[in-house]
């Protein structure tokens, strides 16, 4: 059974080891390969609104996510959200269990839909599992990823309404 909680410190180790071994392939995420243990800690950790792992009944680390607001301001309601799976647990379901409690924790944090800003044409396995949780294209960003083997490839925005969409006076009702 997978269990989700909160990134904790300790947990930093096993979760920079998962992010070395996948920025090494260049395949699936924007960071740079050679991307600092410091910026990765940052990036993944101290940026973002929350980060999780994922558990093994074994409590051994074999997923994280983080959440953060996709924009600032007048786009915070739409969030963002990263996920990795080791390499041994890809297939049992991680990124499923993580991608449903994101959702959950999204409209606890107040956001109304969840935006994947770059989800690379390639990562078929990501396309397929994003669009079966209820995520469409909505777009498509030509040669926009530079994959470590293929070249320049396509990658796509996915996006998923989490919450009925505010009117324009429901807004202005809570600005003033």
């Amino acid at each position: 059974m997978i269990r989700i909680r909160r990134f904790q410190p300790a947990d930093w180790p096993r979760v920079w080891a998962m992010l070395q071994a996948t920025l090494a392939t260049a395949e699936q995420y924007a960071f740079a390969p050679d991307s600092t243990e410091a910026d990765m800690r940052k990036a993944w950790t101290e940026l973002p609104l929350a980060t999780y792992v994922a558990t093994s009944d074994a409590g051994a680390v074999v997923g994280t996510y983080y959440i953060k607001p996709n924009q600032p301001g007048l786009g915070a309601h739409v969030c963002n959200c990263g996920y990795l799976v080791a390499s041994e647990a890809r297939g049992r379901g991680v990124a499923s269990a993580m991608c449903e409690h994101s959702q959950a924790e999204a409209v606890a944090h107040g956001f109304r839909a969840m935006q994947f800003n770059l989800v690379v044409s390639t990562n078929a396995g990501a396309v397929r599992l994003w669009q079966k949780l209820g995520f469409r294209i909505v777009g498509t960003l030509p040669g926009a990823f530079h994959h470590g083997r293929l070249g320049d490839v396509d990658a796509y925005v996915m996006f998923k309404q989490l919450a009925a969409p505010r009117s324009g006076s429901e807004h202005a009702q809570r600005a003033s």
